[in-house]
């Protein structure tokens, strides 16, 4: 007989909590995105020093969960898909190919999923994201 129960991977969320226990152990700055309830929080250890509301990406254009680094940051970029194009992007922080956290002038719907796939915050927040994050720094995505 089949089950229609589909159950979440148990290796991935394993692999996750491990990751976040060992980042909350080294001391070092890394970022945590919670999808299921649209924060973030910085983190220096196990100590949370900062915290924001984000937009993650919409059912049709999802934010994927995993673990990444901070690839590479530009204080303004343009941002371009098949159905937009956002010049003066502020704090734009890549962590995995096209996909950042950013700061979001265009909408105040934080709480709410509402990008392509990016991590949109409040302008002033994604601000002090950009200043205190360097290249390398963890990010850790969940639901």
């Amino acid at each position: 007989m089949l089950s229609s129960t589909v159950l979440a991977n148990p290796t991935s969320e394993n692999i996750v909590a491990q990751k976040i226990h060992n980042f909350k152990r080294s001391g070092q700055p890394w970022i945590e995105i919670d999808l299921s309830d649209q924060h973030l929080f910085a983190w220096e250890g196990k100590n949370q020093i900062f915290s924001a509301v984000i937009s993650s990406g919409k059912p049709e254009t999802p934010t994927y969960s995993g673990i990444y680094t901070i690839q590479r940051k530009y204080p303004q970029d343009r941002m371009r898909g098949d159905d937009y194009d956002i010049p003066d992007v502020p704090s734009v922080i890549y962590f995995d190919r096209g996909y950042a956290l950013h700061g979001a002038y265009w909408h105040n719907n934080f709480g709410t999923p509402v990008s392509h796939g990016c991590i949109n915050l409040p302008v002033n927040n994604a601000q002090w994201l950009f200043d205190w994050t360097t290249i390398g720094t963890p990010v850790v995505i969940h639901q």
